[in-house]
């Protein structure tokens, strides 16, 4: 098996129960997955949704805060409680995560890159760490937030030359019909507007994005020449099927624009 550097985004969804707590049995399913990939001289970078949704668990909410504030504060408790999740699975395979949270701010800013980029260039030639990455929402406003961990994911995939993007959340790919029925869409090279009108946005009080992301995602990480696949992460061992190339999913092949949008 060929040694390739990803970039793994989990999503929200994937990550918690129906009644929107979080799914520990999950997320270790997950971690086992790629630990044995790290484990097998994959490097590994992880975006991991989440915090938000933990936090909100914690504090016993019901609805999600509709001021900034009261999201701060949710991803504040919530962050520790991910952290610690991630961390208890990643003990049990002999890794440790590596915490780094970021912002729009840092991402436009070279210096904040650099530094970025050097210190997860040093986490993955260890070989024994899993950096986990999330948007800092604790001091992140609407003038110097990304937005979405979809966006969030592709930029990093960009900060550290990844040449795969993978975006799991609780869906198998693209479908032929905007409600996410019809038949897999198995891959993408151009998006055309018959392709962007099949993404839809999500109406989940605990998750962000949507498709519509997945696809700007897929955009921004073909700038430096990744491809994207977006898959079903409760599907058994489907980090394992897209290492061997044989899994369910929608694979993104597109061509870098000449001036991409930031988000």
């Amino acid at each position: 098996m060929k040694k390739k550097r990803w970039v793994v985004k989990l999503g929200t969804g994937l990550l918690t129960r129906k009644d929107g707590t979080t799914d520990s049995r999950q997320i270790g399913l997950l971690v086992a997955q790629l630990a044995k990939l790290i484990h097998d001289g994959h490097e590994i970078v992880l975006v991991s949704s989440g915090a938000i949704s933990a936090g909100m668990t914690a504090m016993r909410l019901t609805q999600r805060p509709q001021t900034t504030t009261g999201l701060q504060a949710c991803a504040t408790i919530g962050q520790i409680e991910l952290m610690s999740e991630y961390q208890h699975h990643l003990r049990r395979h002999r890794l440790l995560g590596a915490q780094l949270l970021l912002t729009h701010a840092n991402l436009d800013s070279r210096t904040s890159c650099r530094h970025a980029t050097h210190t997860l260039e040093h986490l993955l030639a260890q070989r024994r760490f899993l950096p986990i990455i999330n948007e800092n929402d604790a001091i992140a406003n609407e003038e110097i937030k990304v937005g979405d961990n979809d966006r969030l994911s592709a930029h990093v995939t960009n900060l550290v030359h990844a040449g795969t993007l993978i975006i799991l959340s609780g869906v198998d790919g693209l479908m032929t019909a905007p409600d996410g029925t019809g038949k897999l869409i198995p891959r993408v090279t151009t998006l055309t507007d018959s392709i962007r009108q099949l993404a839809s946005g999500t109406t989940s009080q605990r998750n962000t994005g949507g498709m519509t992301t997945k696809l700007h995602a897929a955009e921004i990480a073909a700038q430096s020449g990744a491809q994207t696949i977006i898959a079903n992460g409760r599907t058994p061992r489907i980090l394992e099927q897209i290492a061997t190339g044989k899994y369910t999913g929608t694979l993104f092949k597109l061509k870098a624009k000449a001036d991409p949008a930031f988000p």
